[in-house]
């Protein structure tokens, strides 16, 4: 069963983008990113596929930011996605939240670097200063935040460089409860990609990939015998609209993070 529904997953991803999209993005040692964003660039420390791998974030003349913390949420036209797992790659890779500085390195369980089972179909990452907060329980749905900034699934026609910075217009998001935690799903395209166009609302977007997204995140952790993913709102996406108040609401979360007004525990703020 768990082959059969990667392979459907597949053919849900590729049904409307074509495989060209998938061509895997390359890692380079240091890479500009976007002009407009203060001239921020990265620059790779430690092996790759390895436990010392880190792609470090460096604002103008060098000095080390945080892609959590440093980078504003909005830029000129859409949100600023900090891309931290290019579609058809399967290593685990996110930024470091108890790390100086929050450099994205490969995410460790049990002493072993983490991989999906199979490619992500998708562009992933976060939505810089925003926090999914633990302390807090959602008035609805009842569970508790997962401690992390708030996720993207970027649903574009390419692949996004990891530590690249993409601003995305929110298209929905859906409310995925892990282990109990809250865990946002924000699905985004690119506001330069050419599905932009025909993407405004979360009905826009074809059933296919709706259903591929929401089934990947419901099976992906079953090949370590871990239990289904689950859904609030009855498993159904909440809209564009929707979608942005949740954001603010993260951003509200980890303003309130920054200013001591929330416990930290062991994440990295400074």
């Amino acid at each position: 069963m768990r082959f059969s529904a990667v392979a459907t997953l597949f053919a849900l991803a590729t049904s409307t983008t074509g495989a060209s999209a998938f061509a895997p993005a390359s890692r380079s040692a240091a890479r500009p990113l976007a002009a407009a964003l203060y001239s921020v660039a990265t620059e790779q420390s430690g092996e790759d596929a390895t436990e010392s791998f880190r792609l470090n974030f460096k604002g103008e003349g060098g000095a080390a930011i945080s892609p959590w913390h440093d980078i504003p949420l909005k830029g000129d036209g859409g949100y600023n996605m900090v891309v931290e797992i290019p579609k058809m790659t399967k290593a685990k890779m996110e930024v470091a939240t108890k790390e100086a500085n929050n450099p994205i390195a490969q995410d460790i369980k049990k002493g072993n670097l983490r991989d999906y089972h199979g490619p992500i179909f998708w562009n992933y990452g976060c939505l810089p200063q925003t926090w999914e907060d633990p302390n807090e329980e959602h008035p609805e749905l009842k569970v508790f935040g997962d401690d992390d900034p708030i996720d993207v699934v970027e649903i574009g026609s390419k692949a996004l460089e990891m530590g690249s910075v993409t601003e995305v217009k929110p298209l929905g998001v859906l409310a995925m409860i892990d282990d109990g935690e809250l865990d946002w799903k924000v699905v985004a395209v690119a506001i330069d990609d050419p599905l932009a166009k025909e993407y405004n609302d979360i009905d826009d977007v074809p059933e296919a990939v709706k259903a591929g997204i929401r089934e990947w995140f419901r099976w992906y952790k079953t090949p370590d015998d871990k239990p289904l993913n689950g859904f609030g709102f009855d498993e159904k996406y909440l809209n564009a609209a929707e979608a942005e108040e949740v954001i603010a609401e993260t951003h509200e979360a980890w303003k309130k993070l920054k200013a001591g007004d929330s416990e930290a525990g062991k994440l990295w703020l400074a």
